[in-house]
């Protein structure tokens, strides 16, 4: 069923979503391969959809550490604010805007940031502006992980955070392409 809702959805907002199935459980495991869950205290996660990476980041967090999970659409926030876990704090806003909820939560830096952010899909400058507002608050060393589906953005990551490596995922609809970088 969750499979049907995220189709449906995907296809009313293409736009935003950028694909119509929920990723891999091969995709979810890689995305959250670099982060350091045995020292985070807040892990970002950005354009978190229905929560399918959301509740393998939280099955592999620690009791003390929270997960920041932004998603621009209201109807997959719905389903993100189902998950029954103290630990997850649903923002439906842009990206853009997060610093104001750093902030508000009393979070000065990012340990690792996990990112399904469909950047082909969104105009350049955005992109960037998003990217950039995650290297201000990441702590130095820390993850950042990108999904897409296909290399097209990835001199954006270069740009804003230097080397880029790249794995490929055929064991998804369809195949991705991660892309890894520090902060």
């Amino acid at each position: 069923m969750k499979g049907y809702f995220f189709f449906k959805e995907s296809i009313k907002n293409m736009k935003t979503s950028a694909t119509i199935t929920r990723s891999s459980k091969f995709v979810c495991k890689k995305m959250i391969q670099y982060v350091d869950f045995e020292h985070a205290d807040l892990i970002i996660e950005l354009g978190a959809g229905d929560g399918v990476i959301t509740e393998h980041i939280l099955e592999a967090m620690g009791p003390n550490t929270k997960l920041m999970a932004f998603e621009i659409l209201d109807s997959f926030c719905e389903k993100l604010h189902e998950i029954d876990d103290d630990r997850l704090i649903v923002i439906n806003d842009t990206a853009e805007n997060l610093g104001k909820y750093l902030e508000q939560y009393g979070f000065s830096q990012i340990h690792d940031v996990v990112s399904a952010i469909p950047f082909v899909a969104l105009p350049k400058d955005l992109s960037k502006r998003i990217l950039k507002k995650v290297k201000q608050y990441i702590r130095p060393g820390g993850s950042y992980s990108q999904l897409h589906y296909s290399t097209l953005a990835k001199n954006i990551y270069e740009e804003v955070f230097g080397k880029v490596e790249t794995e490929f995922v055929p064991l998804n609809i369809p195949p991705a392409f991660l892309h890894f970088c520090k902060g």
